[in-house]
């Protein structure tokens, strides 16, 4: 649905996009993730056509897609209800179609409609952010844009605002989520880019990803007493190493076996050697792992040479 390629822009002599790629396909719940001040909301501002680029080219893959924003911090009339608020999009929108239908159904999406009647100058930051997400979903976009929907909620106007991505996910619609709250991407996110001093450090699908920077096929068993090397449970042929470590042990499978036989393996000789383990489980990193990695990769802005 959406190519960047070699992105950039600067502000004044501060480059903060340098040469950025990103591809979104239709279907995709991409979670653009990175430190604040990374370029998220630069590349953000630029997909809507809100600034302008330096160079690089943004190709969608037809010229009538349509695109809904919901900035960081929506500037929202006060004044109005939810009604006629989102009767005001309508109109900014040019909206073809039953209006007061079309305001009911994306209210009820968002969880807004019983509150819909008071005036938003009452409604909380979560309400604030779900009628944002009702407006930028008016117009039934091609492609809906989240620059950081749940920043700044409490954990239940996160929980709502991430039940609402979700549910939109199941509908099939195609969402950039725009975040530095690592959760929430691995929550609804099917494909992650990990921007990093205004470039994509790393982009594709979280298992790809997890696959990517945990290497090894490995198992953990954890244990009420330290196991011995001799124990039956290093015999596994399966295995290409272990780690013996104070109530347990981590077995690395050989090249080409897979974690559910390794799994599957560890478990039967568990079994056959009367072993009762506290737990078995596969190693796994999370997405703020590998993200710290990268991080602690990438070079220094300084290094750049930026002033």
């Amino acid at each position: 649905m959406l190519k960047i390629t070699g992105l950039t822009k600067s502000y004044k002599s501060f480059p903060v996009l340098r040469g950025l790629n990103m591809n979104i396909e239709r279907g995709d719940v991409y979670g653009l993730v990175g430190t604040n001040g990374c370029g998220k909301t630069t590349t953000m501002n630029i997909i809507c056509n809100i600034i302008p680029k330096d160079d690089g080219d943004i190709a969608f893959e037809s010229e009538d897609i349509r695109v809904g924003y919901l900035p960081e911090s929506p500037a929202l009339y006060g004044f109005m209800n939810g009604f006629e608020y989102l009767d005001f999009i309508a109109a900014c929108s040019d909206y073809v179609g039953d209006i007061r239908a079309r305001t009911a159904e994306v209210l009820q999406i968002t969880g807004m409609y019983n509150s819909a009647g008071r005036l938003i100058k009452g409604y909380s930051r979560g309400m604030n952010q779900r009628i944002g997400i009702a407006a930028a979903l008016y117009a039934n976009p091609d492609l809906l844009i989240l620059d950081e929907p749940t920043s700044a909620l409490d954990p239940q106007g996160r929980a709502e605002v991430m039940d609402i991505i979700t549910r939109l996910a199941a509908y099939g619609s195609t969402i950039i989520l725009c975040t530095h709250i690592l959760p929430d991407v691995e929550r609804v996110a099917n494909k992650v880019g990990i921007l990093q001093g205004g470039v994509m450090a790393v982009e594709g699908t979280l298992q790809d990803i997890k696959r990517r920077y945990e290497g090894e096929c490995a198992v953990y068993v954890s244990l009420r007493d330290t196991p011995e090397p001799t124990d039956p449970l290093f015999s596994l042929e399966l295995i290409e190493r272990s780690e013996i470590w104070q109530g347990g042990a981590t077995l690395y499978a050989k090249r080409g076996v897979s974690e559910a036989e390794l799994f599957y393996k560890t478990v039967t000789i568990l079994a056959e050697n009367k072993i009762l383990p506290e737990s078995v489980g596969f190693r796994r990193l999370s997405l703020e792992q590998i993200y710290m990695s990268i991080c602690s990769a990438m070079p220094h802005p300084a290094m750049w040479g930026w002033r």
